[in-house]
């Protein structure tokens, strides 16, 4: 039978988390029960990923989890069990069981915590025996575990805890609960992912697990923390009451998924790309700010990743991805430092009472962009002659269309790419204000697009220019990335006719419920679905498939060009906004996915649960009124 493969997520606010399906059954080798950040937000170790559990009663077994295996063969009658489920406050479970009885189960994380609480309750019924089973590993999150003789199932019991430590050098996990423990070590073998081998990957793994806990439900509720072994012991009443009042203040469902994109790293705070498999990336986290944070009143938020950023300036660029302690800073994004301005620009708008020193480093950091671009940087990042920026060499991938197979680049776009040029001179826009040094280059640049980049013939846009830094060799795709010139930034390079006939054909060819295709499906190269293993995936990435954050560029267009209206406005929340909120359940339950099918019925794939996706529905929220 099918089961309900939608997914839930408690996150921790430092980088890790708690996630599954409303069925139990894991799909995903990130479903874990505890997937600690050891390093925040970095470091991720799957230390617990699952459980058995079951009612024992007059001598027989009832189950309340199902587990499935390999030749797709699912053990244990849990999941047709489930009654209800909801995910507010967090996720809980009613089971019925044939006999009458009615079970609730809930999974609770709070924030700050390396912790998860699980906790069961009779509803209907007098009495009951729970039974539970861990299932460990203690891994590296994106790996697999497979049964062998290295694995410790020694627990260490002292002041009311169980401690097991699974390998050396990894963390121990601590289980606090008042249940009885009985040691029965075992392994459960050939646990089968589907979501890992529709991607092409390893399936299979082997779990340890421990032993058996047992609580009497006719004594109340049942509950468990699992945690680090460093974690203070849980109070687990007070954590209940506190993260109902806590998550009860979240303005709409969007502003509460945006909580768990923000986390504390170091002395500081940064966003989480996605979940379950991205960590903190340059370019995804400065789109993501204008809505997360800065739409979302979270200012100081917004100040504490801005500041926490500005140290990584290197020649002009930021790292897209945050280094972390002993490695090396990855400087491959051409687009990072230029959103990172934006970002430090709507920041000031929406919080101009800011420290003297806060003001100073954050411009510095906007003048020490420019000049590195002005100068030239990595990659043949510069700016040319005509005041725009070219960028780009073989084999390395500079926008936000990333995608890379082996050396082989899917969509390079070297040369001087559309959106590029609209950050930049925004960048530029923001900075003549506070220098006149580069007005005259704005102006330049300006001017240059105006004439470059418009293609009569075709009725918008070209992707690039001077492709392959050929002088005059276009690139002519009909792609989404020109949309960043009339919407989607905070001073619009076109307007008039040709920003109306930009925003038309976009509509026409690219504009999905969910998203805007990466590529029109009258373009050679046109890949209608995404699937099958890493190579189909990537090359599929960004030739067609649906990525929902381009929607708010798009819907600011779309209402620039009438007027910014309150008719408009409205009109555009029911025609646009409102089919793309109704994914909020579609995959990651919500949230809003990293990217969907091309065709209908637009799939959700990619990451279920995606910041920049929320964040410009929360951003375009908010512009609409």
């Amino acid at each position: 039978m099918p089961y309900d493969s939608r997914e839930w997520l408690e996150a921790d606010g430092l980088g890790g988390f708690a996630s599954g399906t409303i069925s139990g059954i894991r799909t995903r080798r990130y479903h874990a029960i505890l997937l600690a950040a050891t390093a925040p937000p970095s470091g991720r170790m799957v230390l617990v990923n699952g459980f058995e559990a079951w009612i024992e009663s007059d001598g027989q077994n009832v189950a309340l989890t199902s587990q499935r295996y390999g030749n797709d063969v699912v053990a244990g009658d849990g999941a047709n069990r489930i009654r209800e489920f909801t995910i507010d406050p967090w996720p809980r479970w009613i089971y019925a069981l044939p006999d009458g009885r009615e079970i609730e189960h809930g999974v609770i994380v709070q924030p700050g915590r390396v912790a998860t609480i699980l906790c069961w309750r009779l509803l209907k019924g007098s009495e009951g025996t729970l039974a539970m089973r861990p299932l460990m590993s203690g891994r590296d999150y994106h790996s697999m575990h497979h049964e062998n003789g290295g694995f410790n199932f020694t627990p260490d019991v002292h002041e009311g805890r169980i401690v097991f430590r699974p390998y050396h050098g990894v963390r121990g996990v601590a289980f606090q609960t008042t249940a009885r423990y009985e040691h029965q070590p075992d392994w459960y073998r050939n646990f089968f992912y589907t979501e890992e081998q529709a991607r092409g990957l390893d399936c299979f793994e082997d779990l340890a697990s421990p032993g058996v806990f047992r609580w009497d439900l006719s004594k109340g509720e049942a509950t468990l923390t699992i945690a680090l072994e460093d974690e203070p012991i849980a109070n687990v009443a007070r954590i209940e009451k506190d993260e109902t009042a806590r998550r009860a203040k979240f303005s709409s469902r969007l502003a509460r998924a945006a909580d768990a994109y923000i986390v504390k790293r170091r002395d500081g705070k940064t966003i989480i790309a996605g979940y379950p498999w991205f960590t903190d990336w340059g370019r995804d986290t400065f789109i993501s700010m204008r809505g997360l944070c800065i739409a979302s009143g979270r200012l100081d938020d917004a100040r504490s990743i801005l500041l926490e950023w500005s140290g990584a300036v290197s020649e002009g660029m930021l790292p897209n991805r945050f280094p972390d302690y002993g490695e090396a800073p990855e400087y491959n994004a051409v687009d990072a430092s230029l959103w990172y301005i934006v970002a430090v620009y709507e920041f000031l708008r929406a919080q101009p009472k800011v420290s003297d020193a806060e003001r100073k480093q954050l411009l510095a950091s906007i003048n020490a962009i420019l000049g590195g671009y002005s100068k030239g940087t990595r990659y043949n990042i510069r700016c040319d002659n005509d005041g725009l920026i070219a960028a780009g060499q073989p084999g390395v991938q500079l926008t936000w269309m990333d995608a890379k197979i082996g050396d082989w680049v899917v969509t390079p776009r070297i040369g001087k790419p559309v959106e590029i040029q609209a950050l930049w001179l925004n960048a530029l826009k923001i900075a003549s204000a506070l220098d006149d040094k580069w007005k005259s280059l704005f102006e330049r640049g300006k001017a240059s697009f105006v004439a470059r980049f418009w293609n009569e013939a075709r009725g918008f846009l070209n992707d690039v220019v001077d492709s392959d830094h050929a002088a005059g060799k276009i690139d002519a795709s009909l792609r989404p990335n020109q949309i960043f010139a009339v919407g989607g930034l905070p001073f619009p390079i076109l307007e008039g006719e040709q920003a109306r006939r930009i925003v038309e054909v976009v509509e026409k060819s690219l504009v999905t419920p969910i998203g805007l295709r990466s590529l029109a499906p009258d373009e050679p190269g046109y890949k209608p679905h995404y699937g099958g293993d890493s190579w189909e995936r990537d090359f599929a990435y960004h030739q067609g498939t649906v990525w929902p954050w381009l929607m708010g560029a798009f819907i600011e267009a779309w209402v620039r060009m009438r007027g910014e209206t309150a008719a408009a406005k409205a009109e555009a929340r029911k025609k646009f906004l409102a089919p793309m909120l109704a994914q909020l359940d579609g995959a990651g339950l919500g949230h809003l996915p990293e990217i969907a099918d091309a065709e209908p019925p637009h799939t959700p794939r990619g990451c279920p649960f995606q910041a920049w996706s929320v964040a410009e529905a929360l951003r375009v929220d908010k512009f609409l009124g």
